[in-house]
Formats: C-alpha cells, structure tokens, sequence
C-alpha cells in the first residue's frame, strides 16, 4: 500500500505540471531527443530498431496485454491459487475503469511536436499502454510472486515486471504518440493502482474465491 501511495502522489505531481502547463519544455525536448535534428521524421538509430520499438510497444496493446491476462487467470486457476486469480482479475478489470476515467478528466490531445511512427487515436494524458501495461503485468507478478517463498525470487519477478513496463512506457514517446509527462504519469496511475489494488482488494478477493469455490 505505501508503494502504491507513493506512486499515486508522484502521478498527482505531474497532473499539476501538465494542467499548470509547467511541463512544456520537458515534454518538447523529451520527443525531440529520439529524432534527428535536421528530420524530425527521422529517428535516431539504426532502420531496425524502429520496428522492434513497434514490437516492444505492441506488449502494451489491448490485444496481447488481454492475451497475457487472460492466460495469467487461468494458470493461477489451474495452480488453485484462486485467491490470488479473483485478485488479478479485479486489479486489471478496475483499472480500466480508472485509466479511461482519468483520459477524459484531462482530455489532452496527442503531440504534434514530431511525426508519429505509428497510428494512435483517442486522448493522450495518460497513456493507456503505459498505465494498463504497468498494471497488468505488475500485478501478474505480484500475483506470481506468492508461489515462492524467497524474498529474492519474489524482488526478481516484481522487478522484471516494473523493468519491462517501464520500457513500453519509453516506447510510447520513442515513437512520438505521447509527451513524456503522460508515459510517467501512465506508468506512476498503471503501477500505483497494481500496487495499492492489491492491498485494498486483498480480503474482498479472499472472500469471493472461498465462497465461489465452496459452494
């Protein structure tokens, strides 16, 4: 729960820059700095790399981020971690309520700074793939994490998960569709709400895994 609150306080940081219009230069030089300054269509790097961002971004899409989701459910089902399957389950499902919620409270468009190297629709702050990514798979490891009872073990599966959802919230601004403030912001929502979900849903999900499973 305190990492999660910690988290949450960081996301109302920024929501203050962004409304205050206090991240402006931030945001300008933290696009421009993947393109090459005579050709802001032009990323820096070499031509494959463009598409192994795609690759890597795509891990945050709505279609294998469902994928791993639901194949998570199932697997901690089949392992009679129930508990911890419920808890999965509502951490993701509420999370969309909050991301979509928080899309229309601030309503910022897309950047026009520099081309985007991929389509990408609807409002901008925060980003989805950072946020529902950063909830997903960090609650999947939370959720994973319980099969081992070393403290180690537990750090390595947790900190992989943060490791690999930070790099999909690059991802979003590498390929121009999102300000850096709304990839910090997605991510701090995404891994605060897995975090503080977790805590809160903890009992509510024991209760409904024992009395479904028991009746």
């Amino acid at each position: 729960m305190l990492v999660g609150l910690v988290c949450w306080a960081g996301f109302a940081v920024v929501v203050f820059l962004v409304v205050t219009g206090r991240g402006g230069a931030f945001d300008d030089a933290g696009l421009r700095i993947w393109r090459a300054a005579s050709d802001l269509s032009l990323p820096r790097g070499p031509e494959w790399l463009v598409e192994a961002v795609r690759d890597l971004t795509a891990l945050g899409g709505t279609l294998l981020r469902n994928i791993f989701a639901v194949a998570a459910v199932i697997a901690l089902l089949f392992l009679r971690l129930r508990r911890e399957a419920f808890l999965f389950a509502a951490t993701v499902s509420s999370g969309w309520i909050v991301e979509f919620a928080l899309k229309v409270a601030v309503g910022r468009p897309r950047p026009v700074i520099v081309p985007h190297l991929m389509g990408a629709g609807g409002n901008s702050f925060p980003s989805g793939h950072s946020f529902n990514s950063a909830v997903v798979y960090i609650a999947m490891a939370l959720a994973f994490a319980s099969l081992s009872s070393r403290a180690k073990v537990r750090a390595t599966i947790i900190g992989a998960a943060i490791m690999g959802t930070l790099l999909v919230a690059v991802s979003r601004v590498w390929l121009g569709v999102h300000y850096p403030t709304d990839v910090i912001a997605g991510w701090l929502g995404g891994a605060g709400w897995a975090f503080s979900a977790s805590a809160l849903l903890y009992k509510p999900a024991k209760v409904v895994a024992n009395g479904t499973f028991n009746q």
